[in-house]
């Protein structure tokens, strides 16, 4: 990789980490190169992204970001996921790491601050937005279902008295 291209992958990852809210630090060291296509396909699915970086590149890049306390983690074979939501990176990452051992999640950040492997775990199993919003659909229909069925059964109590 030349100096051109170094100076702009800086430029990318800077860009990456000023426009994302949330960031998933892992390690994927043994994934094949299918392992790592169904992780990423999984990944953008959910709406994030999916990065394999150069660890001396990206703790430049992190410089002047809300994500520089995150430098010491890049270390090793280093991959980041990183959305503009706060669970969609996390709950790909725990779930595709349940079922392959060899993608470690080692911490990531939100716009609240550094997140440890626990607390991304904590936000992996959150429900969705979308998974919010239908819990309380549900809970206000429910009271309109039970007061139409009590009406139906006092006027068909009437009609039977009258």
């Amino acid at each position: 990789m030349n100096r051109e291209e170094k100076t702009q992958l800086l430029a990318e990852l800077n860009e990456l980490f000023n426009n994302s809210e949330t960031v998933v630090i892992s390690h994927y060291k043994g994934l094949t190169v299918q392992e790592v296509s169904q992780l990423r396909d999984n990944i953008r699915k959910a709406g994030a992204g999916f990065r394999v970086t150069k660890n001396r590149i990206t703790r430049l890049a992190l410089k002047g970001t809300k994500f520089e306390a995150l430098a010491d983690l890049f270390v090793g074979p280093t991959a980041i996921a990183f959305a503009n939501d706060p669970l969609s990176a996390c709950k790909v990452c725990v779930e595709f790491a349940k079922t392959n051992e060899k993608l470690v999640v080692i911490g990531g950040a939100n716009v609240a601050g550094v997140l440890s492997v626990e607390d991304i775990k904590r936000l992996a199993s959150l429900p969705s937005l979308d998974e919010l919003r239908a819990k309380i659909i549900g809970l206000l229909q429910a009271p309109a279902a039970q007061l139409a069925r009590v009406t139906k059964a006092y006027s068909e109590k009437n009609e039977a008295a009258a």
